[in-house]
């Protein structure tokens, strides 16, 4: 993991390093093509700071990734077994042979550049992208040789990665005095059963309809005093308390409380604004992702706790002033952050995501290694898998100098110790796509990340049937995503006190989270474990609880993407879940799958 170092840290490091304290020539560690959407305009400002993250080596990666899977596998003895912090944290720290520093965190501290650039061999710019706003970042960085074994990463410098929000917004609002939409009655996709008939309209789906449609809505919540659900807010995103309220008084009225009491903790200069939104920021669409996020998850869960990580992200940087770039690398921040709390949510849905060729190999790795940490101490971390398919038309091109034709990954729904949740639409349901916003769930394979074991048994006959088609476009021998679906298409969103439908995999991801914390409030009243990392079960058994998507594909670059298919496919994962059936699968791996 990164951990926030100040200049005099980093000072020890250069000098600590070695026993005989003797200074190597210096060797370039890491440098990164600055991404295609990004243009250098000039130098950093003479007075710029910086808030320097620095990766030590971890000391004993590979036994805590044997722990994870250990406990997270329903065959084997230690399963549910989830390990604590400080079980966690004797696994990870630094080994004895390495830098010889402090055990304890770090004090963060500002730096200026300059600086930086002489420790670092380097030269910060300024940086623009072609859709808006600043970093400033060093394509390329240099250490002493004998650090090179011990510092595994150093941000910010190469990272351009600033996570986007992965919904889609209609062009037009309704008016909330619209309520919902009768049922169509002439819906060629519209299931047979009365209950999902009744609850269900492909143009406005409701809390009602996803809790019918996955089997919740008979459920009642029995562990809320201990079970516990999360949700992340970066680049500036909040959850406005009124607009849920007045999402669950039409929606969810037992739950309207719910919006009053969820906890919010602000991090690395994040933000819980509940005022109302500037003409600048109602343009920008501010707090939509917030919403919907606050909205899905209590009309789902209520009455588990719901915990809003609100972490400081890529506010518009203005070459000429002073502004620490440290919260242009939220995930970094939010890591450091619920890595150091001793009670952690049983369940956490993110909905962020970038190009995962624009992540520096080294920082996709540090943070990768945080979520293997946190999958350890037995959270389940879901991750939209995209929103345009396997890539947008015209920007499907190699970030190596070459730009070759190519399918583009996301990160992190490309961590194999994530669990990635594409979107659906309809019911019966298909891939999910829109025409009118140019969205089309996504799904891929990482060039970062190996295919995991768990996968091995699914994916590897997926890629044969698909021969020939899309050779060299993706790593065939990658971890593929997403790892299941749910409903991603015309969710009913208040935003600014009016009806907006949004489209995208930031509606399916917090569905799916919700659905997997009820499992969890199921198992803690039975007196056993979480569910924890859920990709070996789900392979393995849990697969079972799931219906099939056969229909549509990840349309993209293009192309029409990878097709869902039989089984599991790179578009809907083994597809959309059905509570009944997954909530007796975890109780009992060998249990009977219910019928719908």
């Amino acid at each position: 993991m990164l951990t926030s170092i100040g200049l005099t840290a980093l000072l020890t490091v250069l000098a600590a390093a070695s026993p005989l304290r003797v200074r190597s020539p210096y060797a370039v560690k890491e440098s990164h093509l600055v991404p295609s959407k990004w243009s250098r305009v000039g130098p950093a400002p003479a007075n710029h700071v910086i808030n320097l993250q620095i990766g030590l080596k971890q000391g004993n990666f590979n036994e805590l990734e044997r722990h994870l899977y250990e406990v997270s596998d329903p065959s084997h003895e230690r399963y549910g077994q989830h390990l604590s912090i400080h079980e966690v944290n004797d696994l990870v720290k630094p080994t004895d042979e390495a830098l010889d520093l402090p055990r304890q965190r770090l004090d963060q501290a500002l730096t200026p550049h300059k600086r930086l650039e002489n420790l670092l061999s380097t030269e910060y710019s300024v940086f623009q992208h072609s859709e808006g706003g600043y970093l400033v970042r060093a394509p390329e960085w240099s250490l002493p040789q004998h650090l090179h074994g011990h510092i595994t990463a150093i941000q910010p410098t190469t990272s351009f990665f600033s996570p986007g929000k992965l919904g889609r917004t209609f062009k037009e609002v309704l008016d909330i005095s619209s309520a919902i939409p009768p049922p169509s009655t002439n819906d060629p996709h519209r299931n047979t059963d009365p209950a999902i008939a009744a609850a269900c309209d492909a143009e406005l789906v409701t809390p009602l309809c996803l809790r019918t449609l996955y089997g919740t809505v008979n459920y009642t919540v029995q562990s809320a005093n201990t079970n516990k659900i999360a949700l992340n807010d970066f680049i500036g995103e909040s959850n406005n308390r009124s607009d849920t309220k007045i999402f669950l008084q039409n929606y969810r009225p037992d739950a309207v409380s719910g919006a009053d009491t969820f906890k919010v903790e602000i991090i690395a200069g994040g933000n819980d604004e509940q005022t109302q939104e500037t003409a600048a920021e109602l343009a920008a669409g501010k707090d939509t992702e917030g919403n919907l996020d606050s909205e899905i998850l209590i009309s789902m869960t209520y009455p588990i706790p719901l915990i809003a990580y609100s972490t400081g992200g890529n506010p518009p940087f203005i070459p000429d002033l002073v502004t620490p770039t440290s919260t242009n690398e939220p995930y970094l921040d939010w890591l450091n952050h619920v890595l150091n709390q001793t009670s952690l949510p049983q369940v956490i849905s993110t909905s962020y995501a970038d190009d995962e060729q624009t992540v520096p190999h080294s920082y996709a790795l540090s943070v990768c290694s945080g979520f293997a940490q946190l999958g350890a101490r037995g959270v389940s971390l879901f991750f939209g898998s995209g929103d345009s398919g396997v890539g947008p038309p015209g920007d499907c091109l190699t970030n190596d100098g070459h730009k070759t034709s190519t399918f583009l990954a996301l990160f992190p729904a490309s961590c194999p110790y994530i669990t990635s949740v594409g979107a659906t639409k309809f019911i019966p349901e298909i891939v999910a796509t829109d025409g009118g916003n140019k969205f089309a769930s996504g799904g891929g394979f990482s060039r970062y990340f190996a295919q995991p074991a768990y996968q091995d048994s699914v994916v590897s006959p997926y890629v044969k049937a698909l021969g020939n088609k899309f050779s060299g476009l993706y790593n065939s021998s990658g971890r593929a995503y997403p790892d299941l679906a749910a409903q991603g298409y015309h969710y009913a969103t208040i935003w600014n006190g009016t009806l907006l439908p949004l489209d995208g995999t930031s509606a399916s991801t917090p569905t799916v989270a919700a659905i997997f914390s009820l499992v969890n409030d199921d198992l803690i009243a039975k007196g056993k474990s979480p569910m924890g990392f859920l990709n070996p079960w789900l392979y393995s058994v849990g697969h079972k609880g799931f219906t099939d998507v056969v229909h549509g594909s990840a349309v993209g670059c293009g192309t029409q993407g990878f097709p869902a298919k039989k089984g599991w496919d790179a578009v809907t994962g083994f597809g959309t879940p059905w509570f009944p059936s997954i909530r007796e699968l975890a109780s009992n791996a060998s249990a009977t799958v219910l019928k719908r």
